[in-house]
């Protein structure tokens, strides 16, 4: 078994220079790292929204476009922890799905009842809140030229 109790400074390695680099190119733009757990689950929640608030036979054109709007949701989270620095230009995207989501009761179902709309409107309103969080974020973090 080999002896990893004396471990050496770091600055002696050949790569620091590149490692360093590296490591705040990683870096660069994650400030808003903790809104993406939460958007991934905005997302899981609105895809199964209508099978937990039961709507599904009474509005099934609403579950349709819930379920394809919370899987866009997450797969934005997705991307935004896997590609933050291209994909937060997409935050503003996330900001008009939340309006959407908003208005979507009254627009693509037909006669949504109270629970439906209460619902689509906190689901909307988190969603635009999380895309502005994401948006300020990325603008303040964006090296200027």
């Amino acid at each position: 078994m080999s002896d990893v109790s004396h471990r050496g400074d770091l600055s002696t390695h050949p790569d620091v220079s590149e490692m360093r680099e590296r490591y705040a190119r990683m870096l660069s733009g994650r400030d808003v790292a903790l809104v993406d757990g939460p958007v991934f689950l905005l997302g899981l929640y609105c895809a199964a929204s209508p099978w937990i608030v039961h709507y599904t036979t009474s509005q099934p054109a609403l579950m349709t476009h819930n379920l394809i709007m919370g899987i866009a949701i997450g797969l934005l989270a997705l991307g935004f922890t896997r590609a933050p620095e291209r994909m937060y230009g997409l935050s503003g995207a996330m900001c008009a799905m939340g309006i959407w989501l908003i208005i979507a009761p009254w627009i693509v179902g037909s006669g949504p009842d109270k629970g439906v709309i209460i619902n689509n409107v906190v689901i909307g309103a988190l969603a635009l809140v999380l895309g502005l969080v994401c948006a300020g974020t990325a603008a303040r973090s964006t090296p200027k030229p």
